[in-house]
Order: C-alpha cells, then structure tokens, then sequence
C-alpha cells in the first residue's frame, strides 16, 4: 500500500467512527430510556413503539458498530441513510410546525441531512482499506498460489 493510500484508508477509517459515534451514542441512550422513546415514537404515531424501539436500538447500536468495523459498511450505511431520512421526517418536519421553536427542529432536519451525505458516501466508496469488509475481500494465500499456477 503506497502513502497516498494509506492516508485514504485511515481518513475513510477515521469518517466512518466519526459518522458512527452518533448511532452508537443515541442506541446507548435508548437502551437507557426505552419506555420513554416508545412514548416518543408512540406520540409520533409511529404503530408498535414496543417492539420498534427495539429494532431502533439494533439498527443504531449494532449498525453503528458494523460500520465502525467496516462489516458490510455499504449494506448498513444504505440502513442508516433511509433510518435518518425517516427520522428526519417523522420527528423533525419543521414545516409542520408554526411555533418559534421548530428552528430546534430545523436544525436536527439539517443535522439530519449532512449524516445522511455521510451515509451516502460510504455507500458509495465502500469502506476502505482498513475494515472488515477488505480483510473479507482479500485472497487467501492459498487462492494466490493457485492463480499463479494457472496457464491463463
């Protein structure tokens, strides 16, 4: 790997635990206040909050895990880019609301937003060098020796 690589892969490395810190932290977070984010979700009209709390806290926890690993980072950032967007617009439609403090709202909208271009890039780019994904996708010892030995 020449220098130039090895400064992409640890700058992708480096994107991905950033942009996965705050899934991580928010499923942290559920796991500590479940019923009151089941009423959240359930004032939100989001149908079966009790269980679906539970699918949030996989999809953030073990989502923002895999993506720190860089375990199949395009499949779950293409997850959590469309978990965003749907959090963006069932929990922060700041255009729904009249009242001076939906700039709070707006403000997570955008917030919102810019994960989900993370997400988008990662989807895009794979995960780089320095993951689970390109130690999967590296040839064995033994697949190089017999590609050496084939006439063509």
């Amino acid at each position: 790997m020449n220098a130039m690589n090895t400064e992409v892969s640890s700058v992708s490395a480096l994107g991905r635990l950033l942009i996965a810190l705050i899934f991580i932290r928010a499923g942290i977070n559920k796991l500590g206040s479940i019923a009151a984010t089941a009423a959240t979700m359930r004032n939100h009209g989001i149908p079966y909050p009790d269980i679906l709390v539970w699918g949030a806290v996989a999809l953030e926890l073990g989502g923002g895990l895999m993506l720190v690993a860089g375990l199949y980072a395009r499949w779950v950032a293409l997850a959590l880019f469309f978990y965003t967007f749907s959090l963006a617009m069932i929990f922060h439609a700041y255009w729904t609301v009249s009242d001076p403090a939906a700039r709070i709202d707006a403000s997570s909208f955008f917030g919102h937003l810019s994960m989900m271009g993370g997400m988008l890039f990662v989807v895009a780019l794979g995960a780089g060098a320095y993951s689970v994904d390109a130690l999967m996708a590296r040839p064995s010892t033994g697949e190089i020796a017999a590609r050496r030995l084939r006439p063509f």
